[in-house]
């Protein structure tokens, strides 16, 4: 990823912010219902926490932009190389992400987690598959006609697989659209997502095609930026492409819905939409009118500049608080019973924590940025 703030402050901050967002709504505090916006979308609908995820996959796009100028003169064994390497390395840490802490307590003592029972995907896992692919394409196909050609037929193509080999009177269920009966058959219930109550993934195997889109859409956002600069050409004509596709993902919900879930081809569009509205304005609001004169944009740099570690230490670290008994409870829900719902009972404590939760793993990515630390696969 690009580490040159001065540049591309914009870009630097879109990246902090998401990942901020993102950590707040996957660490609510326990006790009472986080806010609605803050949580997913049952099934089809949106919220802002499902912008997210694609979120991500998008700034993914935008550092692609600069990385892969890397590879110029490179073999292109090489490259091949150089990308599934990071792809890999991207997916590997996912499943151990999973798999963590490694171990189990039961009556006869500590044992290995059977990865037998492991889920498989995820989010850095779709991230790694999203980036190997759309980091192929581009590489390999120099034509910007037939990327947008690709991009096409993936959304469409996915439409179409979910009509033909899901259930025909319900192709968009969660247990009987294509892509989860490609995903029992080819993964097993076992590896699957259990958080719905039912074995489904969310990030599985057919749903990634879609997925690929908003890192192929960030990585043009990028390069279109690079190429005309931080003026008002670039703002209108990012703004203009976002409202776009925005008002093509509203036509196309009336019969391909919405949907986070099942990573619709309509949420692709309307979510790279609104990555394109969004950076437009920070563009508008960092580069061009300079509002950044307080500083306030590194908070978001310190965030934006280690994402991956700090990710991977949000995750992990509250499965630790989760571990930690403290009165006959975890150490998670006693923080939450004993501080957050007596200062604030209800979804206002349960965002405390989630804030100040970020504020932790902030702290990390401080302590990184100051000690000229940056983690990178």
């Amino acid at each position: 990823m690009d580490q040159n703030a001065n540049r591309f402050l914009s870009l630097d901050v879109f990246r902090g912010m998401t990942i901020c967002f993102m950590i707040i709504v996957n660490t609510p505090g326990s006790g009472a219902a986080p806010f609605p916006p803050l949580e997913h979308a049952a099934w089809f609908g949106f919220t802002p926490t499902d912008l997210v995820f694609p979120s991500f996959l998008f700034a993914v796009g935008n550092a692609m932009s600069f990385s892969q100028k890397k590879f110029i003169g490179m073999a292109a064994g090489s490259v091949f190389w150089r990308i599934f390497k990071r792809a890999a390395i991207i997916f590997l840490l996912g499943f151990l992400m999973y798999w963590f802490p490694f171990v189990h307590h039961a009556a006869s003592g500590w044992s290995l987690s059977p990865i037998s029972t492991t889920r498989i995907f995820g989010v850095l896992q779709r991230i790694a598959l999203c980036y190997l692919f759309a980091s192929l394409l581009i590489y390999f196909i120099s034509s910007k006609t037939a990327i947008i050609v690709i991009s096409g037929l993936l959304l469409v193509g996915y439409w179409v697989l979910l009509l033909i080999f899901g259930d025909h009177t319900a192709p968009y269920g969660m247990l009987t659209n294509a892509g989860t009966y490609l995903d029992k058959f080819v993964i097993g219930d076992a590896h699957l997502y259990h958080g719905e109550g039912v074995a489904f993934e969310p990030e599985g195997i057919l749903s990634t095609l879609p997925a690929i889109v908003n890192v192929i859409i960030g990585y043009y956002a990028g390069k279109f930026i690079q190429e005309k600069g931080k003026g008002f050409e670039t703002i209108s004509k990012l703004m203009l492409y976002g409202f776009l596709f925005i008002f093509l993902a509203l036509c196309w919900n009336m019969s391909f819905p919405i949907s986070k879930k099942l990573w619709t081809s309509s949420f692709v569009l309307l979510t790279t939409g609104i990555d394109l509205v969004w950076i437009s304005a920070l563009i508008y609001i960092v580069e061009v009118k300079a509002w950044n004169k307080a500083n306030w944009t590194s908070f978001f740099t310190t965030v934006g500049k280690n994402p991956l570690p700090i990710y991977i230490f949000s995750e992990l670290f509250v499965v630790i608080l989760y571990m930690v008994n403290v009165h006959g409870t975890t150490f998670y829900s006693w923080i939450n019973q004993v501080i957050f719902q007596v200062i604030a009972p209800g979804a206002i404590g349960s965002l405390l924590f989630a804030i100040c939760y970020m504020l932790v793993c902030w702290t990390l990515g401080k302590i990184l940025d100051k000690n000229k630390i940056y983690i990178r696969v």
